[in-house]
């Protein structure tokens, strides 16, 4: 053996040495993780053609592993990790010749990209990349974030460390609406440096702050990190949990574990949502923290201005706490007694099936003990009970047709259990009160007449479903019903929004978190999946910014205002009517809502190419497709190269070796903290594209193939990803914040800087592995 290593091991070390050459060379990542991939081969190929490279494998002509197989060990748990007293045998690490495996890894590049990059089920996923990234880009142009940062200075300023806490609010905001670690880390850094250090911020804890809340973009939702990693965790939980079940005696997944073993991007949204607010939490309690021990190096600031109206203490607590608490509370406990509620009259036309049994029973012996052993002995005999009820019943039951009559009386008996108002209503009627309540305490000395008429028709509304709209009742009446309480509820809320829109906070936080609010709530609400929400995210982003190229301009913005009304007006008619146009017999009321909503669309999309238009002539929407096309093209580039260097570690055996050498710990809790030590470390010299896609598929078949919830272990490599843009000394975040750092900040400052946030980032880790139901109860909660 060279150097006394195995053939294997010399060749894990020359990929290494490698990929980390060619990243280290200057040469574009993309294209430099490609190229050690070929490089790498050749010379392990050539080391093997030499006879230098030795793999000691276990002999299994020997008796000493027949006999472990005869004893019930399977061939495939036996390693030189678990036995390494067996006998070996010395092959070459190409058995067959380096030219069989360069053929099998160019027919398995060429497949590969076909499945992951051109037409796989993955690539509708990867798609929510591209229009994240443009949704960053475009909100970056837009200088929110120049907004952001000076309102929030002013809020959290007289704060001990206001800056600080402001800095860290604004990063988790932009990591909502952007998810651009390198802008964010830039802008951030151009605006807020100067203003920290020039009053009195020590340099550390200055640089810290911003380059880690830059980074939060990785773990808030949407993050381009989950949408990576979560399209490989699905298809690596997937097989592992096959390959799991099938050695376990089972046939399948499905029947092994008694669910289907899938993980979605938008359920790791779901799960990626409170890490991220906690690490954003233990960012700002760490500044507020340090302030209040040094008060010298993070002193409160004064600052003149944007106060807005004078209000009393009593008139704050009012309207911009008590009422819209109130309201909410209200409303949440109406449709707790079921005066809110649904009134749909949708019913099933055909009966339930015959509940099956919680887990399949008709199994082989292997099978039934493993299961035994997964779900335990009670849930084992309640399912065998639940299939012997079914069986006396003569079978299960079939779905059967419901005659016109059934049909009717089970929508009669529907209606009669209907709530009294409307969920829809409800929550419409909820979003103008609090409209009006939050004006009258923004303009508390202002005539509060037009909100009192506003007022009076949120109540006529509710008044009027109560009495006069059943749930019987067509949309079209319902809306002829509700016009005039409409009419005056708008009317007061038209008013309130000129009031609104005089608050320097309201407008400038306003606007993207509607887009925050759009894009994420369609993902975690199961709305949609994330790459139709992304691209309504884009397109948001667009005309976001166009409003805000137009108001420096000081031209008119109506049309872009228009239009995102019509959006809303054409998603509410969508929603409230029946538009299929294409049955035999169509309603007035549905050709007029399927006008209204087509017209609402054609002026939505008018609206959008204007702010295309406006973006274009103004010269921002240039650079932003530019820079969207080289960061897509990057990413999919990566995935590529990483392909192809993954196929090399598999043609000698390397995969098969590192997952043999993880398997042989006995405790899998033990393996995932190695995997995770190893990613941090990783993370010191990779950037985080490059793990993903080049060390996660070698450990996922590992750490997703046991019994970990997926979700939990994807979520805790994105938290331990996010790190690497902090780690010296190739943090991407450390050198984006160096190139735009005034000269007088040192290397030296920023290393130090981000040292303590790097210990937060793993007491963060620490959070979520001893309490794992952070990751998990969003999702449980969300159906």
């Amino acid at each position: 053996m060279l150097f006394g290593l195995d053939g294997v091991e010399i060749g894990l070390i020359i990929v290494f040495l490698c990929l980390f050459g060619g990243i280290l060379s200057g040469f574009p990542v993309a294209f430099a993780i490609g190229g050690a991939g070929v490089i790498s081969f050749t010379i392990v190929a050539a080391l093997d053609s030499a006879g230098l490279l030795i793999h000691q494998a276990i002999d299994t002509s020997s008796d000493a592993f027949r006999g472990l197989v005869a004893s019930g060990l399977k061939p495939d748990s036996i390693s030189v990790f678990t036995h390494p007293e067996l006998p070996r045998v010395g092959t070459p690490v190409f058995p067959r010749g380096w030219e069989v495996a360069l053929d099998r890894n160019v027919s398995f590049i060429v497949n590969r990209i076909n499945e992951r990059v051109l037409a796989g089920q993955s690539i509708e996923t990867l798609l929510a990349v591209l229009m994240f990234v443009m949704m960053g880009i475009t909100l970056e142009r837009s200088k929110i974030a120049n907004d952001l940062l000076t309102t929030m200075a002013k809020v959290f300023g007289p704060l001990p460390g206001g800056l600080a806490v402001s800095v860290v609010v604004v990063g988790a905001f932009l990591a909502a609406s952007t998810g651009i670690v390198g802008a964010t880390v830039v802008t951030m850094g151009l605006l807020s440096l100067p203003t920290m250090l020039r009053n009195n911020y020590s340099p550390e804890i200055a640089t810290g702050v911003i380059a880690a809340s830059g980074t939060l973009g990785q773990i808030i939702p949407p993050s381009i990190v989950i949408v990576l990693l979560g399209t490989l965790a699905g298809d690596l939980y997937s097989a592992a949990q096959e390959t799991r079940a099938q050695e376990a005696g089972c046939t399948d997944a499905l029947t092994y574990l008694g669910e289907p073993a899938v993980v979605s991007v938008g359920t790791l949204f779901q799960a990626a949502l409170l890490p991220g607010i906690m690490l954003a939490l233990l960012y700002a309690l760490y500044a507020f923290g340090y302030a209040l021990v040094y008060p010298s190096r993070a002193p409160a600031v004064e600052t003149t201005g944007g106060g807005g109206e004078a209000r009393t203490r009593g008139e704050t607590f009012t309207w911009f706490i008590g009422v819209p608490l109130g309201l909410i509370a209200a409303v949440m406990l109406m449709g707790q007694v079921n005066i809110v509620g649904s009134q749909t009259l949708t019913v099933d036309t055909f009966t339930d099936a015959g509940q099956t049994a919680a887990l399949r029973t008709n199994v082989s012996q292997e099978c039934q003990e493993s299961m035994i052993e997964l779900h335990g002995q009670s849930a084992w005999d309640s399912a065998v009970a639940e299939q012997q009820a079914i069986e006396e019943a003569g079978g299960l039951t079939e779905s059967e047709r419901l005659s016109p009559e059934e049909i009717a009386e089970r929508v009669a008996e529907k209606e009669a259990a209907a709530a009294p108002i409307g969920t829809g209503v409800a929550v419409l009627f909820l979003i103008l009160s609090l409209i009006l309540a939050v004006a009258r305490g923004v303009k508390p000395s202002v005539t509060p007449a037009p909100l009192l008429i506003g007022a009076l028709g949120v109540v006529l509304g509710l008044i009027v479903d109560i009495l006069f709209i059943a749930p019987s009742s067509s949309a079209g009446g319902t809306l002829l019903k509700l016009a005039i309480p409409l009419a005056l509820a708008l009317y007061g809320a038209t008013h309130a929004a000129g009031r609104l829109a005089q608050n320097e906070l309201i407008k400038v936080v306003f606007p993207p978190l509607v887009l925050i609010v759009a894009v994420l709530g369609s993902i975690l609400g199961g709305i949609t999946n994330p790459t139709p929400a992304a691209a309504l995210g884009a397109g948001g982003a667009i005309m976001l910014a166009a409003y805000r190229k137009l108001q420096d301009e000081e031209r008119s913005g109506k049309i872009i205002i228009f239009a995102t009304l019509a959006v809303i007006i054409a998603i509410l008619i969508g929603i409230n009517f029946d538009l299929r146009i294409n049955q035999e017999e169509v309603p007035f009321e549905s050709w007029m809502a399927f006008l209204a909503a087509y017209a609402a669309y054609l002026y939505a999309a008018f609206g959008l190419l204007f702010a295309c238009w406006v973006l274009f002539s103004g010269g921002v929407l240039t650079p932003v497709v530019r820079e969207t096309a080289k960061v897509t093209s990057m990413v999919f580039t990566i995935l590529i190269g990483s392909q192809l260097l993954n196929l090399v570690v598999i043609s000698f055996g390397g995969e098969h070796y590192i997952q043999q050498f993880l398997k042989s710990f006995d405790n899998e809790f033990k393996v995932f903290l190695i995997v995770m030590l190893v990613l941090f470390v990783l993370g010191f010299v990779l950037d985080f594209l490059e793990i993903i896609y080049i060390v996660i598929p070698i450990v996922g078949p590992v750490i997703y193939g046991g019994t970990f919830d997926p979700k939990w272990v994807t979520i805790m490599i994105a938290v331990n990803l996010q790190t690497s843009f902090l780690t010296p000394p190739f943090g991407f975040a450390l050198f984006y914040l160096r190139g735009v750092a005034p000269k007088e900040v040192t290397t030296g400052h920023i290393y130090r800087g981000v040292a303590p946030f790097v210990l937060i980032q793993v007491v963060g880790l620490a959070i979520l592995w001893f309490f794992p139901q952070i990751v998990t109860i969003v999702p449980a909660l969300i159906p």
